[in-house]
């Protein structure tokens, strides 16, 4: 059977296809955030509906009657909609046990640790909105100096603070701080810094985001093909979730546009062999969770615009695979991530077209089938579709 190059792995952040059957334990009933930013907006996208976007949900203005890609949905197997989660378990490792969320905010022996290890007062320490909470909290933070400390539905401690008051390098090395501290029973998944600046009723966060995930729990498909001797590319917040573990290279490239154009750099290099791994945190992160539909629509059309320029980079040799890592539906009433299948989009020069591959069982059929295309053999679970969409 033939062997791949080369996989793409291009991340969507937040881009559901629709809630799971268990979106209800979740509070995320009738989430459906790629059903509702295409009827609302109807935004232009004829590449992704060239490869079968449409067909995965019949959706008459985007379905191709002949799609040249292959196309389907994936189920989460594991207890969560958050965005380590997600990209774990397409890489090989779902989850048994969700990670501890704070609906009331920390514990009271969290923030104090939290107060000793770094000798500053906190803030806020609550669910939140992070552009809400910087308004409501960045005028005390400038007067005081103290943290602005919040969470969210998700399994995140995120610190916010004015680049004036708090450098970049000091705010990442507090996160690195946090990310020591909570441990055992309070072992979030990502720390998260939150870097804003202006002034009050004008404060906008800036691109220093920087992500703190915890240790990856087991193998992942990043380890198997490094200890292969393949190459792992990882692009945008990638390094973040995995701690940097499994990677030969990474670009912490910030936004769609400089992530979408480190790739491209990335495919036009020779010589290397393994997997790329990129995610596009846009749509998560400026729209999803500022419930934004119009700006989710657009968003999507910028990437369908910019999706051949990839393609025309791959070769007979390389294989592509687009999907998501959860939901983040702009049109819900909250701001949260939403419990939802994914999409799947897969190409490749001399691969089948048009294969419906179904609803499969877990996002690591991911993980299995970049794997088995690249020749590495291995032990991680999933289902892999590879030999579905390879001629014979």
């Amino acid at each position: 059977m033939k062997k791949m190059k080369r996989v793409v792995l291009l991340v969507l952040d937040g881009t559901g296809i629709g809630e799971m059957s268990d979106a209800a334990k979740f509070g995320d009933k009738g989430a459906d955030t790629l059903g509702h930013v295409l009827a609302q907006k109807h935004p232009a996208l004829p590449n992704l509906s060239a490869l079968g976007l449409g067909n995965i949900r019949r959706w008459k203005d985007y379905e191709d009657e002949e799609p040249i890609g292959c196309y389907g949905r994936m189920a989460e197997v594991s207890p969560g909609k958050d965005t380590t989660t997600g990209h774990w378990e397409m890489a090989g490792l779902p989850l048994k046990k969700p990670f501890p969320t704070y609906p009331h905010g920390f514990p009271p022996e969290v923030i104090q640790a939290f107060e000793e290890e770094t000798g500053m007062k906190v803030i806020g320490n609550k669910p939140a909105s992070g552009t809400a909470i910087i308004e409501e909290l960045g005028p005390e933070h400038l007067r005081t100096g103290a943290l602005i400390v919040y969470t969210s539905a998700d399994s995140v401690f995120q610190i916010a603070a004015h680049e004036g008051v708090i450098p970049v390098l000091t705010l990442w090395d507090i996160c690195r701080r946090a990310r020591r501290i909570l441990t055992g029973d309070n072992a979030v998944g990502r720390v998260i810094a939150r870097p804003f600046e202006g002034m009050p009723g004008a404060f906008v966060r800036t691109d220093n985001r920087r992500d703190f995930s915890i240790d990856p729990l087991g193998p992942t498909m990043l380890d198997v093909l490094k200890a292969a001797g393949k190459d792992v590319l990882g692009v945008g917040k990638i390094e973040d979730i995995f701690n940097h573990r499994g990677l030969t290279k990474s670009d912490h490239a910030a936004g769609n546009p400089a992530c979408i154009d480190s790739t491209i750099e990335m495919l036009k290099k020779p010589g290397w062999s393994g997997l790329l791994f990129t995610n596009l945190v846009d749509t998560d992160m400026k729209y999803g969770h500022r419930n934004d539909v119009a700006g989710f629509a657009a968003c999507l059309e910028e990437f369908d615009r910019r999706l051949p320029e990839i393609i025309r980079l791959l070769g007979e040799d390389d294989l592509l695979i687009i999907t998501a890592d959860h939901g983040c539906d702009p049109a819900y009433p909250t701001t949260d991530h939403t419990r939802e299948y994914v999409p799947l989009l897969v190409w490749g020069l001399g691969l089948k077209e048009g294969v419906d591959l179904g609803t499969r069982a877990s996002f690591a059929d991911v993980s299995a089938t970049t794997l088995e295309a690249l020749g590495v053999e291995n032990k991680l679970p999933g289902t892999s579709f590879y030999r579905d969409i390879v001629e014979e």
